[in-house]
């Protein structure tokens, strides 16, 4: 490590069924004494309660458009149900590890995107929170729901914010030594399906322009840009593989290094 110790990593609900290997590497880095942060997502799962309750899911450039019908369902799936399954699983193995939203001690303020509903861009995060609970010996554990900071009028309002954005932004926030993002892919690729060892962020932006990178991953590239413009190390990696985050951190196993 180089910095501050500091690990900030990224559980994706498409990684939700192999998640077992992924928490027992969090709890045994807590134990060598890294301070880590959770943001995890959830979508797949979101997208199961959404049509139980005769709703469909609709992305565009990779975020979930959430009217306010479908907010609740959201809130309820990653706030709650994602949130607590992955802090009982973590201190069941013997971590410390508290949940949050960004609704909790204003952790996350954001500002709604009307033309996809109830949808916010980060603004800020209350980095001074996620520090307290890391020199308190907690491993704080983020749903990616915010509060609305860009009308006065819908001041209390909840958002749904995209997980890979929360991420980068609490990685810029705390400055700190890695990013990483266990995905179910084995990282980015070229137009030929390859794996891009090291991506630039001009690489990056040619190969969103030609459309080779989107969907899902574009959130992610572009996390890992903003805090690697900051000098922290990000990773995109598969998660599907046992102790992907120990390899990962140790460079041994395969993915993708962005900035």
């Amino acid at each position: 490590m180089k910095k501050n110790g500091v690990i900030v990593v990224k559980v994706g609900g498409s990684t939700w069924e192999s998640r077992d290997a992924a928490l027992d590497d969090l709890v045994s880095l807590q134990r060598e004494g890294y301070q880590l942060v959770v943001a995890h997502g959830g979508g797949d799962l979101v997208s199961r309660w959404l049509e139980i309750h005769g709703m469909e899911s609709k992305f565009v450039g990779g975020l979930r458009v959430t009217d306010g019908e479908a907010l609740p369902v959201v809130v309820a799936v990653l706030a709650g149900l994602v949130n607590k399954e992955l802090v009982a699983g973590i201190n069941a193995q013997g971590g410390r590890a508290v949940g949050l939203s960004g609704a909790d001690g204003g952790l996350i303020r954001a500002r709604r995107r009307p033309d996809l509903g109830f949808v916010g861009d980060v603004e800020g995060i209350n980095a001074d929170l996620l520090r307290s609970l890391l020199e308190d010996g907690y491993m704080p554990v983020v749903a990616p729901i915010g509060i609305n900071s860009g009308d006065e009028a819908l001041s209390s309002q909840l958002l749904n914010i995209n997980a890979d954005t929360v991420a980068g932004e609490i990685a810029l926030a705390l400055a700190s030594d890695f990013l990483v993002f266990l995905t179910d892919v084995p990282g980015v690729v070229d137009a030929q399906g390859q794996v891009i060892e090291r991506l630039s962020a001009q690489e990056a932006k040619a190969l969103t322009k030609a459309g080779t990178i989107g969907g899902g991953m574009l959130p992610k590239v572009e996390a890992c840009l903003r805090a690697a413009a900051s000098h922290t190390t990000a990773l995109i990696v598969d998660g599907r593989w046992a102790h992907a985050l120990q390899a990962a951190l140790k460079g041994q196993i395969a993915g993708t290094s962005v900035g």
